[in-house]
């Protein structure tokens, strides 16, 4: 375990389980599924199922994910699921279980669980870096994991709860079977079928058809690629794909791809070994990953990778760098080599840049930015669609339809998605002859046992926003307000009257993020001075004793005289203070 200091024991394996008879529970007793994020959005996932009489249930979690800030909310680092729901009913609440390591399915587990604090089960890989993230973020909680792996079964109050073995884009992932007195539910997590993945073993459709067979209530499944035909390739696909183009690169290679996906900085080091090359890893979460995975055994027979100061002394043709930014995050390695920032390493006109990955949406702006500047300085851009340069993580329709084989369940539950990949999922089991299909979003809870599937209550959902180190809701952390402050900037106007309430001096404006003049030239700090005196002199002396009128009166009149030059109204704070008397602001 990484830095030895997170509490962990492992879970323990068991026999096969006895198939779930129906007629076992009480007649008052229910299973629902209850989403707090990660449907009708990708990201952020967090499901709950309770299980018991409606006034007394027993929960659990299934994974504590995070979704990555946009434009829309300017300066935050990350967006989690409101959990007031699951905060009120913590009494209840036996565990949180993780089916992997990527950030929309652990990476809130750091903040949230402080307000939780109950048992934590996950793969080793997933602790590790959980670990590892602790490790880097001042005053970050110790929390107890117990680990498991595939094919360990566990308990967890009235669940009982079996990892399966999937294939994903990261070490370790699971789906999970969940049994209760009244039905079995599979839960997925992120799959496909490789028969042939960079690391660890297939997706175990065995044991899937084996659970299938005990009977299977609900299948709550991964909707991605729902509207994509066909099957992903595998990763070995990609990885003599990557040999062949290293080989025969003439340059320094650069490959960008996402830092939790282990099997293919493998495979792009081995690549490189063949081709007689060096690696260097760049990025902080690059390394991270690294170290993780190297206690784990995953990076085993791989050549030790070069210091960011030894790689300059390699000839070009010699080299290649594994690095962060795929996404166009203006932060990463990739970014700063595109603008040719970082002291150690740069690329060269003829040098290539492979985009081993896919957009996520929403980041489309950023990565093209990053490309264009590459470009414009020589370098060589190759993404997906060019060659085989990446594959999914999620399954296409033919591999959802070898899962719905497998497993037959009585109910179909679409998640992971936003809503044309829900749709598609829906329409999809539907023509797989599943009996009760049930679109539902975040907030919903689902009656899955007794009766038809439906949805019985609604809970209050939403999102709250890291922003450094404080953690809140949109109106908590002034993001409304910043997202107008980006729009149109801010002014600030300081009144000044003496003992008789007359001006003392103009007033004095500060605008920012305005423009300087406008369409004659007039200078708009001026235009708004004479707006905030105009303001004040329209007011009979013997009603200006009210300073808070005042305040609003100037306040007003400057965002008017901004909108009659500019077209917009800037946020507008305004203070009037009296010689001998109070302010206001």
């Amino acid at each position: 375990m990484t830095g030895g200091a997170m509490a962990s024991h492992h879970a323990k394996a068991r026999g096969p389980a006895p198939a779930v008879n129906l007629k076992n529970g009480n007649t008052l007793d229910q299973l629902v599924f209850l989403p707090l994020g990660g449907i009708g959005e990708i990201g952020m996932n967090l499901a709950l199922y309770g299980y018991g009489p409606e006034d007394d249930r027993e929960w659990i979690a299934v994974d504590c994910g995070v979704s990555f800030a946009g434009p829309e909310a300017p300066g935050v680092d990350l967006i989690m699921p409101d959990i007031r729901f699951l905060e009120a009913e913590r009494h209840a609440l036996k565990a949180i279980v993780i089916t992997h390591a990527h950030e929309d399915h652990y990476g809130a587990l750091l903040d949230l669980w402080p307000r939780l604090k109950v048992p934590v089960y996950a793969t080793a890989f997933t602790a590790g870096l959980l670990e590892a993230k602790r490790e880097g973020e001042t005053g970050a909680p110790q929390i107890p994991v117990t680990v498991f792996k595939a094919g360990d079964r566990f308990q967890c109050g009235p669940f009982s709860i079996e990892a399966i073995n999937v294939t994903h884009s990261i070490p370790e992932p699971v789906a999970l079977a969940i049994r209760t007195p009244v039905g079995t539910v599979v839960h997925t997590g992120d799959w496909k079928i490789d028969p042939t993945p960079a690391l660890g073993a297939p997706t175990d459709g065995e044991r899937l058809r084996a659970i299938g067979d005990e009977g299977v209530l609900a299948l709550v499944c991964d909707s991605t690629n729902a509207l994509r035909d066909g099957v992903s390739p595998s990763e070995t696909d990609v990885t003599r794909s990557l040999r062949d183009i290293i080989s025969k690169a003439e340059g320094r290679v650069a490959v960008t791809t996402f830092s939790s996906n282990i099997g293919r900085i493998r495979a792009v080091a081995q690549a490189a070994e063949g081709a007689g090359r060096q690696v260097l890893l760049m990025g902080r979460s690059m390394r991270r990953m690294n170290d993780v995975a190297s206690e784990l055994g995953y990076m085993e027979g791989l050549p030790p990778f070069l210091s960011e100061q030894d790689f300059g002394y390699l000839p070009r043709d010699k080299a290649v760098i594994i690095l962060t930014g795929s996404q166009g995050e203006p932060r990463a390695a990739l970014a700063k080599l595109a603008r040719d920032e970082h002291p150690e390493v740069a690329l060269s006109k003829g040098d290539m840049v492979i985009f081993s990955s896919r957009a996520i949406p929403g980041n489309e702006r950023g990565i093209i930015d990053i490309k264009n500047a590459l470009i414009d300085r020589g370098v060589i851009v190759l993404e997906d669609g060019e060659q085989l340069v990446h594959v999914s993580g999620h399954p296409r329709r033919s591999e959802l339809k070898q899962m719905y084989d497998w497993v037959r369940p009585k109910i179909a539950v679409p998640a992971h998605g936003e809503a044309a990949h829900l749709t598609a999922h829906a329409k999809f089991a539907r023509g797989q002859g599943v009996p009760e299909v049930v679109s539902i979003r975040n907030g919903r809870m689902l009656r899955l046992y007794p009766g038809p599937a439906e949805v019985i209550d609604e809970v209050p959902v939403g999102r709250v926003y890291k922003d450094g180190r404080l953690i809140g809701t949109i109106e908590e952390m002034g993001i409304d307000e910043r997202r107008r402050l980006s729009f149109a900037g801010h002014v600030c106007v300081l009144v000044q009257l003496n003992a008789q309430l007359e001006l003392r001096g103009e007033p004095d404006v500060v605008a920012l993020g305005l423009p300087e003049a406008d369409f004659d030239g007039e200078e708009i700090e001026d235009l708004l001075i004479d707006a905030a005196a105009g303001a004040i002199e329209s007011i009979p002396r013997n009603r200006r004793k009210d300073l808070a009128m005042l305040q609003e009166a100037v306040r007003r009149a400057v965002r008017a005289a901004a909108n009659d030059a500019w077209g917009k109204k800037p946020i507008a704070t305004v203070f009037v203070t009296q010689a001998g008397g109070k302010g206001q602001g």
